[in-house]
C-alpha cells in the first residue's frame, strides 16, 4: 500500500532529523529571556499527547465537544460552500484527527469527489494520522503532505489547479496566536490560496471568565500534569534535573489582551542544570516560565480578522451553549 504522503522538501526531512537538537536550542534560548518561557509546540510529545486527550474528556474543558457538536450538526452546511466540486480537504494541525473524520463520514457518505490532505511538518505524526483515516475511511483518498503549511498550500494550488482547496484550522489553534501573529498567519494563508477557495476556522469565544478559569485548572489536576510534562520531557530528553515538586501550574485570565495564559511558577530559589546544554539555569522563588497563551474573540473580532486578512465570512456556526464557533471563510482577491 502507498503510504498516503509525501515528503515535499529536504527541509522537513532535516528538522526531523535533528528534532532533538531544536528542542535543545530553543529550551537555551526560551530560558535565557527575561521573563522565562518555553514553546508549547513542545506540550505533544508521547506522555503530553496522552494527557492532553484526558484534558479533552474532562467536564471543565468545553472546546472540543462545543466543536465537535457544531461539526456534527452543521457537517452539511459547512462542506455546502464547494458546492459538490472536486475539492481538497486540507487539514492544517490535524492532531489526532477525530473532529476532521466527523467531516470525513459526512463527506463519505455523500459519495463527494474529496481528497483528504493533511499537512504536518512531522513525518511520524503524518504516519499516525494516514493510518488512522485509512482504518476508519478504507474508500478515502488521503494524500499528506509533510511540509510547512503555507509551502503545502502553494504546492496544491499549482499541482492540482482543478480542484478547491478548503483548509481546516480547527480546535483553538488560532488562539495560540496574539492577534498580530494571527493576522500574519491567515494572510500568509491567503497569499497560499487562490480566489474561490475557503477557510474553516475555530474561534474560542470570549465567555464567563469562571468558566474559562476552570477549564485551565481542572478539578483532576490533569491540565497542572500536562503543564509540568514540558518540564519533565526536559529531564528525559536533555537530561535536566527539574524536581516537579518545586513547580506548580497556574492558569489565568488575562481581561485586557483576553487570553488565558498558563504559567509554571517556582516555588523555591534553585538551580536547574540542562546536561544537553552543559548550562544551569537560576530560578528565584515565585519566578514565571510562561509555557502558553490562548486567546478569546468577540464576534466583532472574527469579523475585523476576516476583513483585515482579504477574506470573506460565508457563515459561522456556534455550539448550543454558543462557547465556540466555526467560521467559513472564502477567499477575495478581487482587491489585490
Amino acid at each position: 500500500m502507498k503510504p498516503g504522503y509525501r515528503v515535499l522538501d529536504a527541509a522537513s526531512a532535516s528538522e526531523l532529523h535533528d528534532a532533538q537538537g531544536d528542542f535543545a536550542l530553543d529550551v537555551l534560548m526560551s530560558l535565557s529571556e527575561q521573563p522565562k518561557r518555553l514553546s508549547s509546540m513542545y506540550f505533544y510529545d508521547d506522555r503530553g499527547s496522552e494527557l492532553f486527550r484526558q484534558i479533552t474528556e474532562l467536564e471543565e474543558y468545553y472546546p472540543t465537544n462545543c466543536e465537535s457538536e457544531i461539526l456534527e450538526r452543521y457537517a452539511a452546511e459547512i462542506v455546502g460552500c464547494v458546492h459538490g466540486a472536486s475539492f481538497n480537504l486540507v487539514d492544517l494541525g490535524a492532531g489526532d484527527g477525530k473532529k476532521t473524520l466527523l467531516l470525513l463520514q459526512h463527506l463519505a457518505e455523500l459519495k463527494a469527489d474529496v481528497r483528504y490532505v493533511p499537512i504536518d511538518i512531522s513525518e511520524g505524526a503524518m504516519v499516525g494520522l494516514v493510518d488512522m483515516v485509512r482504518a476508519e475511511i478504507p474508500e478515502m483518498e488521503v494524500a499528506g503532505l509533510v511540509t510547512e503549511y503555507a509551502n503545502g498550500v502553494r504546492w496544491l494550488g499549482v499541482e492540482h489547479a482543478d480542484r478547491v482547496n478548503l483548509v481546516l484550522f480547527l480546535g483553538s489553534n488560532i488562539g495560540n496566536f496574539d492577534r498580530a501573529h494571527a493576522r500574519a498567519f491567515l494572510r500568509r494563508l491567503w497569499n497560499a490560496l487562490r480566489p474561490g477557495d475557503y477557510a474553516l476556522i475555530g474561534f474560542d469565544l470570549k465567555k464567563d471568565i469562571e468558566i474559562l478559569l476552570h477549564a485551565y485548572n481542572d478539578s483532576q489536576g490533569v491540565t497542572a500534569e500536562f503543564n509540568l510534562n514540558l518540564l519533565a520531557r526536559i529531564n528525559r530528553e536533555l537530561g535536566g534535573n527539574f524536581d516537579l515538586s518545586k513547580w506548580r501550574h497556574f492558569g489565568t485570565y488575562d481581561v485586557f489582551t483576553g487570553a488565558m495564559m498558563s504559567y509554571l511558577v517556582s516555588l523555591s530559589s534553585q538551580r536547574v542544570e540542562v546536561a544537553a546544554l552543559s548550562l544551569s539555569f537560576e530560578f528565584d522563588a515565585w519566578e514565571p516560565i510562561l509555557t502558553e497563551y490562548s486567546y478569546k474573540y468577540l464576534r466583532s473580532d472574527i469579523e475585523h480578522l476576516a476583513a483585515d486578512t482579504g477574506f470573506v465570512i460565508e457563515a459561522s456556526y456556534s455550539d448550543s451553549r454558543d462557547y465556540f464557533v466555526d467560521s467559513v471563510w472564502r477567499v477575495d482577491k478581487s482587491a489585490g
